[in-house]
């Protein structure tokens, strides 16, 4: 009893020094990552992980449901493709075609209703608000600097920075992509409780809108921009712009650093596979609903198309391909999160899982992104 009392006291004191000397030496983030991660036996960010978050809240307004196409599921997902789905953990798998859904399908305890984590694809949906704060006329252009919101950029290389270069990639700051270091900046922003006084000390390091550099920081920093000069929060502004016009079935959430705080713009908006895919259907149809406008066509078409020449396959927010005669563009998120759009076929796929298949053979796209395309035209091709 001596012994375990002991052994108690001092694993006390142990635990006690460690949580201490994380907070002094300014890793205590680490103790959420620990308690909403670790403790939930993975290794990075989760689908559901939003419940161990605070959240804002993304109001829905009148839903406008999405037709169902008379061939609704009489399809079958192809061999290669179910084999695939249950190996990667797949939750949602959807074909839509001429703006009806075609295919439908959902695994495990997850439904049409179910929220689950966008992960990355979120920096498609932030790329959106930039457009419209410029169609607004609230931020001037794609050329306005950083520096007029945050006069942190105005010294270094980083005075020429632009929101468009944010949007782009293209921002040359100092952002460690690293999605396993418990230690990289990207995990302190997932788990950090100001999101803004991290992002805000960033430096400079390369000239910006030189060249593509994928740094989730970038986007952060582009939301907190566009915060500013909407004058309310991108959760708001996301309702108002996008979730309310287009219809949307359910409301989203947002994961933010704190209760109120500011939402992780690069990340973590957890919302649907039907509604995702309306972001797919507004470009597009560059960026009509239902007649309107709500979104400049101008800006969709720079989206999707390359800024630089050595990295074709990606626009201001979007992943490009050009794959087997298709053209097309995509939100992508870590795990294998997809909203594919073929505009030319009508067509918009939509994938939502636990994992994924890095390329194998130097593409930026993932080996199981060219699986969903193939297996999901296979299906197309057997309609009737």
């Amino acid at each position: 009893m001596k012994f375990l009392k002991k052994f108690l006291k001092w694993f006390t004191i142990i635990i006690v020094s460690i949580v201490i000397l994380l907070y002094v030496t300014g890793y205590g983030y680490l103790i959420t990552a620990v308690r909403t991660v670790y403790f939930h036996g993975h290794v990075t960010a989760f689908l559901d992980d939003y419940h161990y978050f605070e959240n804002r809240t993304i109001p829905k307004g009148n839903p406008q449901p999405w037709a169902e196409s008379t061939d609704y599921n009489k399809i079958s997902l192809t061999e290669s493709l179910e084999k695939q789905n249950k190996e990667l953990g797949t939750i949602a798998f959807l074909v839509i075609k001429n703006d009806s859904i075609l295919s439908e399908t959902y695994y495990e305890d997850y439904s049409k209703d179910s929220k689950s984590n966008s992960f990355s694809m979120a920096k498609s949906v932030v790329s959106a608000c930039l457009g419209k704060a410029i169609m607004q006329g609230k931020i001037k252009s794609l050329d306005q600097k950083v520096s007029d919101f945050f006069p942190e950029f105005k010294a270094g290389t980083a005075v020429k920075m632009t929101v468009g270069d944010l949007s782009s990639m293209a921002s040359g700051l100092n952002w460690d992509e690293s999605y396993y270091s418990p230690f990289s900046i990207t995990t302190r922003a997932y788990f950090d409780d100001d999101l803004n006084k991290v992002v805000l000390g960033l430096k400079g390091v390369d000239e910006p809108g030189k060249s593509y550099k994928y740094l989730s920081g970038n986007t952060q920093l582009l939301a907190m921009c566009i915060e500013k000069a909407v004058g309310k929060s991108l959760a708001d502004y996301v309702s108002e712009s996008f979730w309310k016009p287009m219809g949307a079935d359910n409301e989203a959430l947002w994961q933010t650093d704190h209760k109120d705080g500011m939402v992780k713009a690069y990340c973590c908006f957890a919302s649907n596979a039907r509604d995702f895919a309306r972001f797919g259907k507004l470009y597009k149809q560059f960026g009509k609903w239902n007649g309107k406008q709500i979104l400049d066509s101008t800006f969709i078409a720079k989206s999707v198309t390359p800024r630089f020449k050595d990295a074709p396959h990606y626009g201001y927010g979007w992943w490009l391909f050009d794959y087997k005669g298709r053209h097309g563009f995509y939100m992508r998120g870590h795990l294998g999160q997809y909203v594919i759009v073929i505009p030319k076929d009508d067509v918009i796929i939509v994938r939502l899982g636990k994992s994924h298949i890095h390329s194998t053979t130097g593409s930026p796209h993932s080996d199981d992104f060219f699986v969903y395309l193939d297996q999901a035209y296979a299906m197309l091709a057997k309609r009737k």
